[in-house]
C-alpha cells in the first residue's frame, strides 16, 4: 500500500458524528436522486486515489464487477460464498439494502461497522470539497466510500455489484478484471429506455478490453455480445464456453479456468438460487484465477444465504423481485413447492414498476391477494394495485396502508396450511422483515426453518 495518504477528514461541527447523520445528509446534498455519469464521481475518485495510477493502487487482488437487470444479487451472494469457501479474503459492495445500510459494505462476508463507513464518507466530503466542489448522489457517494475502505483492507478479491445500468453506474469508475452481465430485461425505463439492444449496451460497458466477460444468459441482446467482440474481451457465455445440467446427485457445472483449460464440478447441491446465477459465478471466479475445490464449492452452494430472495419464514416467502422477468422466475419456483391451503401475495411495488406484468406473471401461482401501498415520491397506492389485479380476475382480499400493515392483517387472516408471498420491491420485504425483527410474531406460521433466508435508496433497484 503506498505510504502517501489523503489527508485525513476531521468531523467538525458541521459534520455529522453518526451513520444515520451521514446518510441523512448524503439524501440531501444532491438535486435529484439519480444523475447516471461518471465524470463527477472519477473526478473525486481521482482525488481519493482509487482507479489506475492512484495512491490507493489496485483495489485488491482481483475485482470482479456484475451488472444485469436480474440476477445480481444472488451471483455477487454465491461469488462471496465460493471465495471465502476457497480461504480468500472477500470485500463485497452492493446495493440496495434491506433493514441497515451496513449490509451494502461487507468484508469476509460480515457487515461493516458503522465506524468504517463514517470514515469513507468523512474521506469522500474531504475529497469531493477538495479544490473545487464536486456534487454527488447518494448513490455515488456511498459508493466511492465503499470502494476507499475496500482499498484500505486490500482483500484478495473484490465483488462489485452495479447498482442500475452499467457504463455509467458509480462503480464503474472502477476497472474489472472479470464483468459479469447476468440479465437484460426491461426494468428502470425513465432511464435506460425501453430497447432491450440499448440496454444490453449499457450493462455491457462494465466490460474491460482484453478480460474475461461472463455472459450469464444464453437470451441476451446481441449489443451485449457486440460490445464484448468490439473490446477483444475474452467472451464465456453460458450454454457454449459454460454450462450446468442435473446430474444423479444434484447438478454439474462444465466450464473454463483463465489458461483456458476445461473444468467439471459434479454432485453439486440447489443452492436455493438460481442455477445459472451459479454456473455464472463458479466460472467468473475460475476466470478470476481461483483454482475451484469441489468440496469448497458444494459446502460454498449448500451454505448460502441471500435476505428476499426466495426467502422463506415458515409459510412465508420474501422476495425482492420487481419486474416480470423476476416474478416469472418466482412463479415458476412456487409452483414446484406443495401448498395444500390457498397461496397469498402481499404486493407492494413502486410507480414506475411494470405492476401489470408482474401481476400477470404471478396470476396463474397464487389464489388471492393483499395489495399494499408504497409511500414516497415514487408511490403506488394500493387501490391502483387492486385494479390491475381484478381486471385479471383475481381476488383481492383487502387493501393495505403499508406492507406492515398487510402482514399483521394477514398474521390474523391465515390457516396453518396457507402461504404468503412478500413480493414487488425491495421497500416492501424490508418493511416486512423490519416488522418481525422488532417483535417476533406469535403466529406458528412465522416460526423458522434450518434454511430460511434471514435478512432502498432512491432511484436504485427497488
Amino acid at each position: 500500500m503506498s505510504s502517501v495518504q489523503p489527508p485525513s477528514p476531521r468531523v467538525t461541527d458541521s459534520q455529522p458524528s453518526t451513520l444515520e447523520g451521514w446518510l441523512e445528509r448524503l439524501e440531501q446534498q444532491h438535486p435529484v436522486s439519480i444523475d447516471l455519469g461518471l465524470e463527477r464521481v472519477a473526478r473525486v475518485a481521482s482525488r481519493l486515489g482509487l482507479g489506475p495510477g492512484g495512491e490507493e493502487g489496485q483495489l485488491a487482488g482481483r475485482v470482479i464487477t456484475v451488472a444485469g437487470t436480474n440476477g445480481k444479487g444472488s451471483t455477487v451472494a454465491m461469488l462471496e460464498a465460493l471465495a471465502l469457501a476457497h480461504g480468500l479474503k472477500t470485500a463485497t459492495y452492493t446495493s440496495p439494502h434491506l433493514l441497515r445500510y451496513n449490509e451494502r459494505l461487507r468484508f469476509d462476508g460480515e457487515e461493516s461497522s458503522d465506524a468504517t463507513l463514517i470514515e469513507g464518507f468523512a474521506r469522500v466530503e474531504a475529497a469531493r470539497l477538495e479544490g473545487e466542489p464536486v456534487s454527488l448522489t447518494y448513490f455515488e457517494a456511498g459508493t466511492l466510500a465503499g470502494l476507499w475502505a475496500i482499498a484500505r483492507h486490500r482483500p484478495d478479491i473484490a465483488i462489485l455489484e452495479v447498482g442500475l445500468g452499467g457504463r455509467l453506474d458509480a462503480v464503474n469508475v472502477i476497472d474489472a478484471d472479470v464483468g459479469v452481465v447476468t440479465t437484460v430485461a426491461q426494468d428502470h425505463a425513465a432511464f435506460l429506455g425501453t430497447d432491450l439492444e440499448g440496454i444490453g449496451r449499457e450493462k455491457a460497458g462494465i466490460l474491460r478490453a482484453g478480460r474475461p466477460a461472463v455472459l450469464g444468459s444464453a437470451a441476451l441482446p446481441a449489443s451485449v455480445h457486440e460490445v464484448a467482440t468490439s473490446l477483444g474481451a475474452q467472451v464465456h457465455c453460458l450454454t457454449s464456453e459454460f454450462s450446468r445440467r442435473a446430474d444423479a446427485e444434484g447438478w454439474t457445472w462444465q466450464g473454463h479456468d483463465a489458461q483456458g483449460g476445461r473444468l467439471t464440478l459434479a454432485a453439486l447441491p440447489d443452492p436455493d438460487l438460481p442455477l445459472d446465477n451459479a454456473a455464472t459465478a463458479l466460472q467468473a471466479l475460475a476466470l478470476a484465477g481461483v483454482s475451484l475445490d469441489a468440496v469448497a464449492c458444494r459446502r460454498a452452494l449448500a451454505e448460502v444465504v441471500l435476505a428476499g430472495r426466495m426467502q422463506w419464514r415458515g409459510n412465508w416467502c420474501l422476495d425482492v423481485g420487481h419486474n416480470p422477468h423476476a416474478a416469472a422466475y418466482l412463479a415458476e419456483r412456487l409452483s414446484r413447492r406443495y401448498c395444500t391451503g390457498r397461496r397469498i401475495a402481499l404486493l407492494g411495488m413502486l410507480g414506475d414498476k411494470d405492476a401489470d406484468g408482474v401481476v400477470s406473471a404471478l396470476a396463474d401461482v397464487i389464489d388471492a391477494w393483499v395489495p399494499a401501498t408504497l409511500g414516497g415520491e415514487r408511490a403506488r397506492p394500493a387501490a391502483a394495485l387492486a385494479e390491475l389485479i381484478r381486471d385479471r380476475d383475481g381476488e383481492v382480499l383487502t387493501l393495505a396502508e403499508s406492507p406492515a400493515a398487510g402482514a399483521a392483517w394477514l398474521e390474523a387472516y391465515l390457516n396453518d396450511d396457507d402461504q404468503v408471498l412478500v413480493c414487488g420491491s425491495f421497500f416492501t420485504v424490508a418493511e416486512v422483515l423490519a416488522r418481525w425483527e422488532t417483535a417476533e410474531p406469535a403466529s406458528s406460521t412465522l416460526s423458522r426453518q434450518p434454511r430460511g433466508r434471514q435478512g432502498g435508496e432512491p432511484g436504485r433497484d427497488e
